[in-house]
């Protein structure tokens, strides 16, 4: 249901929002290069778990799927309920719309040097 505000005309995603939903992220995420947690820059279309050079979690590298955007938008919504002991420590976002938006932002970047660009 709520994979549909993705694409639904009355709930067109809004990127600048979506990016500043992104504030949330940024503190572990935000670099180009792993470090705490991986880039999340390319991460649509990325196996779980699959990063090199980052080391994840045993649950996350068991994962077995490939992000899209409504996996994605349910693991920003709950984690835990996607990948059951990831290690990621964040409760997951409670508005709808910051999850949707932030995950159209996500999907339109497109390597590293999108975060800062965009």
């Amino acid at each position: 249901m709520i994979a549909g505000c993705l694409v639904s005309p009355a709930m067109a995603a809004d990127l600048q929002h979506g990016k500043q939903a992104f504030a949330v992220c940024a503190a572990c995420h935000e670099s180009a290069e792993p470090g705490l947690a991986p880039p999340l820059a390319g991460v649509v279309g990325r196996k779980a778990g699959s990063l090199p050079g980052f080391v994840y979690s045993n649950p996350m590298k068991r994962a077995g799927f490939v992000w899209d955007t409504a996996r994605l938008l349910d693991f920003v919504q709950d984690p835990q309920s996607v990948v059951s002991g990831t290690r990621m420590a964040f409760s997951g976002l409670d508005d709808p719309r910051d999850a949707a938006d932030l995950v159209a932002y996500l999907a339109q970047l497109d390597g590293p040097a999108d975060l800062a660009q965009k």
